[in-house]
């Protein structure tokens, strides 16, 4: 997407009117966020606050026109003869063009940089407000699922307690089956009690940037196919895009660039500068103070005024040396700057492609797991296991259904980063994401919790 295009999109989508929504999927929060999001507001603020730099700049470079006019009356008491009264006014109209200010062609440069430097920052808040939204979205559901998982857990652990109780009471376990049930069940409901206050935080954090409580989200089931690809295979690839395209560099270049052009302002305090200068000068009443008859004179004058530096202390070439100082610094922070970059886009493509392995691996031992808790109810129910068997059983279960809810939403947060790291996060890659996830989605009452899928497995 081209830059303008670009920030032309974010800049209407958060001014557009917008309905709260009640069954939101990603881009429904996202688009409240737009419209919501203080610090998102801020930035664009900021942004139309840039964009002024450029007319400033280039009015350097434009002539410039004053008019003063003075009125004012004069009693002349002389001595011996009658008091004079003389009205004097003038009114003078200056015109002055610049020809050759190298200082003003300098800060003309720095505008047009630091407007481009202002697009980048710009883009970037808008891909934070993508990764912001992503990321709370995400952390809710995440929660959500620890709830479910130990409010599941719980309610399987009673039924177990309960049994383990009767089968001590008719003699068929030992009471250390109970106290072994008893102790995973007091566990397990304060894991649901600290799972309950995260997902409180969770609302919380989200309702910072909407400006409202969540209500009901959608949650996918699973991650398509489509997620588990990268369209660009190699880390080389994405490395070469974020040499290119990273936005965090492109505005580090511009302060580069801002600050060699400070070099050559400071500079132009030895340079000399031209104008071109037009005057219209009309006075009425001159030369009454010492006459006592006051005179009116018309003037016209155009021509060039050239001034040269000559010497101002020293203080121009110390300048010089602070910018070239200064000069140096953003240089070497222009560096790290890039390699940082490397750095991220390489952590962030292990962290996709590492994700991918992880849901694939816990996807398996979802269906592992259920296994192995249906063989032990069957070895528990034939005497051969335990209940403590059965306890262990599920705890591997629910971990496991656990760990592949957030091993999911962890690889599209990934995803989402190492596109911002190459430069290429916008509107579009969270649409994808999200018409991906609506394929198979399921609609999440936030407040009041529901039982899930979850609980008919523990049963």
């Amino acid at each position: 997407m081209k830059l303008a295009q670009y920030i032309f999109t974010f800049f209407i989508a958060g001014l557009l009117p917008h309905a709260p929504v009640h069954a939101a999927d990603l881009m429904a929060v996202y688009r409240e966020a737009l419209e919501q999001d203080a610090q998102y507001s801020s930035a664009r603020a900021a942004y139309q606050a840039a964009q002024e730099k450029l007319p400033q700049g280039r009015a350097g470079l434009l002539p410039t026109l004053t008019f003063s006019g003075v009125r004012r009356r004069q009693l002349i008491d002389r001595i011996g003869a009658p008091e004079v009264t003389i009205d004097n006014q003038s009114l003078t109209i200056t015109a002055t063009q610049p020809i050759y200010r190298k200082e003003n062609f300098v800060i003309y440069e720095q505008a047009k940089l630091q407007v481009a430097q202002a697009d980048s920052q710009f883009i970037l808040a808008s891909q934070d407000l993508i990764l912001r939204v992503a990321q709370a979205y995400f952390d809710i559901l995440t929660s959500q699922v620890n709830v479910e998982v130990a409010e599941a857990q719980k309610k399987a652990i009673a039924e177990q307690l309960e049994l383990a109780k009767r089968n001590f009471q008719v003699g068929t376990a030992t009471i250390v089956d109970t106290y072994e049930a008893q102790a995973r069940y007091d566990l397990t409901l304060s894991q649901e009690i600290a799972a309950r206050n995260d997902l409180e935080v969770r609302r919380r954090a989200l309702q910072q940037i909407i400006g409202r409580m969540p209500d009901i989200l959608v949650r996918p089931d699973e991650i398509a196919s489509d997620l588990l690809t990268l369209k660009h295979p190699r880390m080389e690839d994405w490395i070469n895009l974020a040499e290119q395209n990273n936005l965090t560099l492109k505005i580090q270049q511009a302060v580069y660039n801002i600050a060699k052009q400070d070099v050559e302002r400071a500079k132009a305090g030895h340079y000399p500068t031209l104008d071109l200068v037009a005057i219209y000068s009309d006075q009425k009443g001159v030369g009454g103070t010492i006459t006592g008859q006051g005179i009116n004179l018309t003037s016209r004058e155009i021509g060039l005024q050239l001034n040269l530096p000559l010497f101002q202390g020293f203080a121009v070439q110390s300048r010089v040396r602070e910018a070239l100082a200064n000069q140096e610094r953003v240089h070497q922070d222009l560096n790290n700057t890039r390699r940082s970059s490397v750095l991220l886009v390489s952590q962030q493509y292990l962290n996709v492609t590492n994700g991918m392995a992880q849901v694939k691996a816990l996807q398996q031992a979802v269906v592992s797991s259920q296994s192995q808790l249906d063989s032990t109810r069957l070895g528990r129910d034939v005497g051969v296991r335990t209940e403590v068997d059965v306890l262990n059983a599920q705890q591997l279960f629910f971990s496991a259904r656990r760990d592949l809810a957030q091993a999911r939403y962890n690889l599209l947060m990934s995803r989402l980063r190492l596109e911002a790291e190459a430069g290429e996060l916008d509107e579009d890659d969270l649409r994808q994401i999200n018409d991906v996830l609506l394929q198979k989605s399921d609609t999440v009452a936030i407040n009041p919790l529901r039982h899930t899928e979850l609980e008919k497995i523990s049963r």
